[in-house]
């Protein structure tokens, strides 16, 4: 590992760690998907061995996997349709602490956990904090409507492009039995109205587009050194 990515992964821990020390004795925590949360696991299971009680509602598979492995208690939005807290990454930040989010194809469970939950904690590196959003946009869409949904994205001036699995041929399957279209715009200039408009297509199951929670978001941004705290003022600690 080269000395970038060895900061990289320093910011992640960072932030991760921060994130998990926030977490407190009985509380209902949702999980996130993607590496800096994978750091959070791994603080939070040693809170764990250390007496604390928590339960958990990982938003895909690998995480509920990792959650198990780790001795952290699991639970579901069934039995906790309020959560006291949800700890997520990003692909893009943006001043006003809205999101891109699904690199890993899992923005559905997770923006179901960040809705139930009373408080946000968004944990990133410093290369996801931008000034615009700006990133391509993942689709969550039904395999049954998955043409006429293409055709319709392109009506918002986007590049839809079907998302390719690595390890198989074929497209991405969400854990949701979905596929993800990925959307590249020369620009979003309403975050908010572009969610809008793709959640208004039907046969669309959900956008990357997370712009509905800001105000009870933290975004926690690691640091070698140390991390930055940016939080809306509507939020109570």
């Amino acid at each position: 590992m080269d000395q970038k990515a060895q900061d990289l992964s320093k910011a992640k821990r960072a932030a991760g760690y921060k994130a998990a020390d926030m977490i407190k004795d009985g509380m209902v925590v949702g999980l996130g998907t993607g590496s800096t949360v994978y750091y959070m696991i791994e603080r939070l299971a040693e809170h764990v061995r250390n007496g604390m009680r928590v339960s958990a509602i990982p938003t895909s598979f690998q995480t509920a996997i990792r959650a198990r492995e780790a001795g952290i208690p699991l639970t579901t939005l069934d039995d906790n349709p309020v959560i006291d807290i949800a700890v997520d990454g990003a692909d893009e930040v943006d001043p006003e602490l809205r999101l891109i989010k699904g690199r890993g194809a899992a923005h559905l469970r997770e923006k179901c956990v960040a809705a139930a939950a009373r408080q946000f904690i968004v944990v990133v590196d410093d290369q996801k904090v931008v000034r615009k959003l700006g990133a391509q946009v993942p689709v969550e869409v039904m395999p049954f409507a998955i043409m006429p949904v293409m055709a319709r994205l392109r009506e918002l001036e986007c590049e839809p492009v079907i998302r390719e699995a690595v390890k198989k041929d074929g497209p991405v399957i969400t854990d949701n039995g979905n596929f993800v279209v990925d959307c590249k715009f020369s620009s979003i200039g309403n975050p908010e109205k572009l969610e809008a408009a793709i959640a208004a297509i039907p046969g669309v199951v959900e956008s990357g587009l997370f712009c509905g929670f800001t105000k009870k978001t933290t975004v926690i941004v690691g640091g070698i050194k140390k991390c930055t705290v940016i939080t809306s003022p509507d939020v109570v600690a």
